[in-house]
């Protein structure tokens, strides 16, 4: 196709040299992409991972239990519906296949380009430490609650075991060749990412949300798959009017991918990359925005058997849980865990402190942040006209009791003091609860059955500690 239409480079960051409150304003908040350096020094999989030649040590991966895995590795030659054709195999027969081959060759030859992807290694080798999570990226909500909790509740996932490696959370390992790339996407759930380079150099390209729709063709149905292809220009009329921004990431370096930017990644040289997909507070919306867009296109697609159908709203539940990842109900369940847990920060935080000053901290005012969102989006889907048979519900005694839901709070807990460096909260979080916990929830709906119920349940408790009026902030 004809070159691109580059306005601009991802700007380039000591990581070293920013805190976290000036990252989370100028790039979570404003969900502007940024490549951060000097925060993988003392990473094990920098020392392990890479030889001497800064290339791959296929080697340690071939002499370690690491190369029994079974990974799901990527056919980069091969285009298979919207995606690459995926292969399953261990990391050793994905190694065996690597020597000596090139992009060139691959293609002359007509053999696969294998691009080894989301690899969950974290959680198959938990004991190995191959990285720490850099603090700009720790208040990570999805990997911390799935750590704990599945995200779908549906009786069709009960089966499924609480050890279970696939889908069980979004840390993920890649490994390509040369000329290895991922296609034209935006990241699952909308999520934020990011990857950093273990070893090797990437090509970014970077479409900002505002242009998305330019990617799409007439229908706003299929978007481009690789900007770098001959692209149907009746079909795709406005991809031209695009403009990218680009970024060469090196080793060592961290690029962070903000919620619904489109990017194509392309492998300059041999490369081994780390990769979190994550979301908090910040870009809770655009979670909510995709996932409401998928559940319309689903209910469209069956819409010619709703009258014959005796659970039609079930049934769009089920297929929005296949398509997206969860349903409107494993989202609800979500919010209440995650709020009541920050409600706990909030309320260890007000009790534990003699100054009567601590609401004006940062850490109280990033709970309070955490808490707007989550009401503003039970909101949203209380106003959205859907429904949904939550089925469930819940009251905070009966999480107190939950030794998997203290797990969590501790775990928030423990981010908290890391980002705001800030010293240890007492906490008191005993199976069974706390009275000074339980008497803020006397008044509130002994259950949180709803999103209504949940952006109450918020109001009357920050109300009740004094934090700031219904609206929070």
């Amino acid at each position: 196709m004809v070159g691109l239409r580059i306005s601009g480079q991802v700007e380039k960051v000591n990581g070293k040299e920013i805190s976290y409150a000036e990252f989370a304003e100028k790039y979570m908040k404003k969900n502007q992409p940024v490549v951060l350096t000097g925060l993988m020094d003392d990473w094990r999989a920098c020392k392990d991972w890479v030889s001497p030649d800064a290339t791959p040590n296929l080697s340690f991966f071939l002499s370690t239990p690491f190369a029994s895995s079974r990974v799901q590795v990527a056919d980069c030659a091969t285009k298979e519906f919207s995606d690459q054709k995926r292969i399953d195999m261990s990391v050793s027969e994905f190694i065996n296949e690597w020597p000596g081959r090139t992009q060139k060759e691959c293609q002359s030859e007509l053999k696969p380009l294998l691009y080894l992807k989301d690899w969950h290694f974290v959680k198959e080798y938990p004991e190995y430490s191959a990285y720490r999570t850099p603090l700009f990226f720790c208040d990570d909500w999805l990997n911390m609650y799935l750590d704990k909790y599945p995200m779908q509740n549906g009786p069709d996932t009960h089966h499924q075991g609480t050890n279970e490696i696939t889908c069980s959370d979004y840390r993920f390992v890649y490994i390509g060749t040369k000329g290895t790339w991922t296609p034209l996407h935006a990241d699952v759930f909308r999520s934020y990412s990011w990857s950093a380079n273990v070893c090797g150099r990437k090509q970014w390209y970077f479409l900002s949300p505002s242009q998305s729709h330019l990617i799409f063709d007439r229908n706003m149905k299929n978007s481009v798959y690789s900007i770098f292809e001959d692209v149907d220009a009746k079909r795709f009329p406005f991809l031209q009017q695009a403009t990218w921004l680009e970024c060469t990431q090196e080793q060592n370096e961290i690029i962070f991918v903000p919620s619904g930017w489109y990017h194509q990644v392309h492998n300059l040289v041999d490369t081994i990359s780390i990769n979190h997909n994550w979301f908090n507070g910040y870009n809770l919306p655009y979670v909510w925005d995709l996932l409401l867009r998928d559940y319309k296109e689903a209910t469209e697609y069956i819409e010619d058997i709703k009258d014959i159908c005796d659970d039609f709203e079930g049934l769009c539940q089920r297929n929005l849980a296949a398509n997206t990842g969860m349903n409107f109900c494993d989202f609800f369940i979500f919010l209440v865990r995650i709020s009541f847990a920050n409600l706990v920060q909030l309320l260890n935080l007000s009790s534990s402190s003699e100054s009567t000053n601590w609401k004006s901290s940062y850490r109280a005012q990033n709970i309070m942040f955490n808490l707007e969102s989550v009401r503003d989006i039970a909101l949203k889907m209380k106003f959205a006209g859907v429904e949904a048979n939550y089925d469930f519900g819940i009251g905070f005694r009966t999480l107190l009791d939950d030794f998997i839901f203290l797990e969590l709070c501790k775990s928030l807990g423990s981010t908290y003091e890391m980002i705001h460096e800030q010293g240890k909260v007492s906490y008191n979080l005993e199976q069974g609860g706390d009275v000074k916990f339980l008497k803020f929830f006397e008044s509130a709906s002994s259950q949180t059955c709803s999103p209504e119920d949940l952006a109450s349940l918020i109001d009357d408790v920050c109300a009740k500690i004094s934090v700031a009026g219904p609206a929070l902030l």
